[in-house]
């Protein structure tokens, strides 16, 4: 699964997900943006994966908006458009390519490198945990060209740091590197290496009941945030059905004997959830 923007490979349910325009730091274009969305939209139906790792090729992990073909082909030419939203989606493109990856069932994991800025920083924040190396250059850049973020901030950002630190990380664009995104929140941590880290993470999550894991995703986005009455119930919806499940039998018995979790189909989430 892959086109000459984003590549996708599965291996032992982990999906390698790549942006792949190195000579550009990989610059969103058109045929970017539908490739990251092309490939979040199939991984969601794919019940073989337990995790991804998303990242970029070359120096960065994504430069941010390719501007020339913003203003010739992408949304700074068809402004107009940014209010319609895909089929069945809450999301315009531009969104999608963050939102997505809440969307996909499974934990994602961003490895962030060289420069994320702009788009590129907002694709990383729909990851669900980001590794990036210390000296990684991350930038809310879009003040720079005059424009407010438009690709999902507003769903992503808010629950990761103060308010006040997000507004003069957006009012001036400035650069911070992948230290300082640690302390505000804004990265999960540092590793030198954050593409073996995140694959190591990857690969030890997807080594647990699958159930277990998309129903904590689930858990965790939906009930982060609410009523009380309501998160408490939303917890005991999801852990009714997997009590006694095939799949969390599988892990008791993986975690009693300390082998490998046999695990088999998933159950569904539960209706209503």
């Amino acid at each position: 699964m892959s086109n000459d923007r984003v590549t996708v490979t599965i291996e032992d349910h982990v999906a390698d997900v790549r942006l792949n325009r190195a000579d550009k730091h990989n610059g969103l274009d058109g045929a970017m943006f539908q490739g990251l969305h092309d490939a979040a939209v199939a991984l969601r139906g794919n019940d073989d994966v337990r995790a991804v790792v998303l990242s970029g090729e070359g120096k960065s992990f994504c430069a941010g908006l390719d501007v020339q073909d913003a203003f010739t082909n992408g949304a700074l030419a068809n402004a107009a458009t940014l209010e319609d939203r895909l089929p069945g989606e809450l999301t315009n493109l531009y969104q999608a390519v963050a939102y997505d990856w809440r969307t996909v069932p499974v934990p994602v994991v961003a490895a962030i490198h060289g420069n994320c800025f702009g788009g590129g920083l907002q694709i990383a924040l729909g990851a669900d945990i980001r590794i990036a190396t210390p000296e990684a250059k991350l930038s809310i850049m879009e003040i720079k060209w005059g424009l407010v973020p438009d690709m999902g901030l507003m769903v992503t950002l808010p629950p990761l740091v103060r308010q006040d630190v997000a507004k003069e990380l957006t009012f001036t664009g400035r650069i911070f590197s992948g230290e300082e995104a640690q302390g505000y929140g804004v990265v999960t941590r540092t590793d030198a290496d954050p593409l073996a880290a995140a694959k190591a993470l990857a690969a030890e999550i997807a080594g647990k009941s699958p159930d277990a894991i998309r129903f904590g995703k689930t858990l965790l986005q939906d009930a982060w945030e609410g009523d009380d009455a309501t998160r408490l119930l939303l917890e005991s919806k999801l852990q009714r059905p997997l009590i006694g499940s095939p799949n969390q039998m599988a892990a008791a018995t993986a975690a009693m004997t300390k082998q490998p979790g046999d695990y088999g189909p998933l159950l569904p989430l539960p209706e209503g959830v």
